[in-house]
């Protein structure tokens, strides 16, 4: 079944996507809903009128309200860039499940919100929550926010430095770097060509990043260790040498 409301502020290349996604939210939440009130939210989702989107905001101002219901409303007013799902839908992107996180990235994506950046920055640079970080990385990356370049480097040199480097993580980050294609990323790509487990994908991303792609890899080639020779200081006239 189409949800033609529900995806309405998509470009048509997203509609089949946003009610894939839909499908699979109902899919999931469907056998740990309460029937009546699982039929209600869902048929105001489908709806996504003024007076639907209201009733679908009163759930998230309900703290009582279960997990499943507060995403199901979360989810279509996100998707019908309603503001009022931005804390709903921050908080599931930093949940412990992948699932929900992942859904939240979504819609977070659609809502166009100016502080969703700065927020999945925020996510993703908390080092107590990295495990959970690789949907706020993608997310960063579709944003393509001032954030994103930098927050992506930062999380990449902390994984290739630290003891557990997450390679999931590391991974998107790499990859996140090359779809941003920002010459600021290349020192820390070539930094991650150095490990074979993201070398592929690191030597792929530099290659994106336009007039970098000669000088990185001669920058790889050059043995560890090893630096290109300071110029000869240059003297004015004038000048104490």
């Amino acid at each position: 079944m189409a949800f033609p409301r529900l995806v309405a502020r998509t470009t048509c290349g997203k509609v089949a996507e946003v009610a894939d996604a839909f499908r699979s939210l109902i899919d999931r939440t469907r056998a740990e809903a309460d029937p009546p009130e699982y039929e209600r939210l869902v048929a105001l989702a489908r709806e996504s009128t003024p007076a639907a989107r209201d009733q679908l905001a009163a759930v998230l101002m309900q703290p009582e309200r279960p997990l499943w219901a507060r995403e199901i409303a979360a989810f279509a007013l996100g998707n019908a860039g309603d503001r009022r799902a931005f804390e709903t839908l921050i908080f599931m992107l930093n949940y412990r499940d992948p699932v929900r996180c992942a859904t939240a990235a979504q819609a977070l994506a659609r809502l166009r919100d100016p502080r969703t950046a700065r927020a999945a920055a925020a996510i993703a640079t908390n080092e107590l929550r990295t495990a959970y970080a690789l949907h706020a990385v993608r997310l960063l990356t579709a944003l393509r926010a001032p954030e994103s370049v930098p927050t992506l480097v930062t999380v990449l040199q902390r994984l290739l430095m630290g003891p557990v480097h997450y390679w999931p993580i590391a991974e998107a980050c790499v990859e996140g770097l090359g779809a941003l294609e920002d010459r600021r990323a290349v020192p820390v790509l070539i930094a991650a060509a150095e490990h074979h487990r993201l070398s592929p994908a690191a030597k792929a991303a530099l290659a994106r990043i336009p007039a970098t792609g000669a000088r990185a890899r001669r920058a790889r080639r050059q043995p560890a260790g090893r630096q290109a020779p300071a110029p000869a200081p240059r003297h004015g006239h004038g000048h104490a040498p």
